[in-house]
């Protein structure tokens, strides 16, 4: 198999790119300064020339908050831009497999969300990221959250730093989720790319769900810090330009899940520690 995975300098595109390069597949991998998803040429030159057989869609505006008052230049690379590498795939016979996130749902749900429930987004980032996935209809769209991992900024690695520099932490304790190891999420996107499954919307986020203030008692744990130093504080404790829904946990239905969140993290945790270890030593 031929590879192309966009936005190439992601924390999740490092940890698929290790994974396949371990097949021994070709792969290219751009990053932001390499291809300009907003250039229609140079994504459809691109697709055309490396004949890929599987496109892999991490480049996003992540921005949430940025997002709010800068909705159009958001949408430019969250919707228009899937639109032109869908249409590019299409033409090539690539399948393309793009990642949305759970900000596509409102929040309010008290069970979690199928992958067919109607999606209400409440924040700009969301409303471009629901435009990507109608963007790419016919393909494979793979929603996932709270991602953490060794190869970018995340909240997981903030709370390691926040329990060496800090004696208590506030954490908010009203919005639920699923944090998600990259590693897993690649291995899972991975699978989808081998296997015979349709085209469709899938849920890629581990199994279980928690708080922000669960999951940062569970770091601190595992650090041998006391958790009590986290504290428990509602959302409106942070204003933020963006507002998140409150509860955004995502069923998996259509496909093997994800182990669970913790037993993720304490996988994921040496190489967490280490990584955050080596990133304060280099400071």
């Amino acid at each position: 198999m031929r590879w192309l995975i966009t936005g190439g300098g992601s924390m999740l595109a490092a940890d698929v790119l290790d994974l396949v390069a371990l097949s021994g597949e070709q792969i290219l991998a751009p990053t932001r300064a390499e291809l300009d998803l907003c250039d229609e040429r140079a994504v459809r030159d691109l697709v055309s020339g490396h004949r890929p057989d599987v496109v892999v869609n991490c480049a996003a505006w992540t921005a949430v908050d940025e997002a709010e008052s800068r909705e159009a230049e958001a949408l430019a690379i969250n919707g228009h831009a899937v639109a032109v590498l869908a249409d590019a795939c299409s033409w090539a016979g690539a399948r393309l497999i793009h990642l949305s996130t759970d900000y596509v749902f409102d929040g309010r749900s008290r069970v979690p969300y199928r992958e067919d429930d109607q999606p209400g987004p409440v924040n700009a980032y969301g409303r471009t990221k629901l435009a990507g996935e109608l963007a790419a209809a016919g393909h494979y769209v793979v929603r996932t959250a709270w991602l953490y991992g060794a190869h970018g900024p995340n909240f997981v690695r903030t709370m390691i730093r926040s329990a060496a520099e800090r004696d208590t932490v506030d954490v908010v304790n009203d919005q639920r989720g699923q944090p998600t190891w990259t590693v897993d999420l690649a291995a899972f996107l991975v699978r989808i790319a081998r296997s015979d499954l349709m085209p469709g919307v899938y849920h890629g986020t581990s199994s279980g769900e928690t708080t922000w203030y669960g999951l940062a008692r569970e770091v601190f744990t595992l650090l041998g810090a006391d958790p009590d130093r986290v504290r428990p504080v509602p959302s409106s404790r942070f204003p933020r330009p963006a507002p998140r829904p409150s509860s955004s946990v995502l069923a998996n239905t259509r496909c093997e899940p994800i182990r669970h969140w913790r037993t993720a993290l304490h996988a994921a945790w040496p190489v967490m520690a280490s990584e955050e270890a080596r990133q304060c030593r280099s400071a």
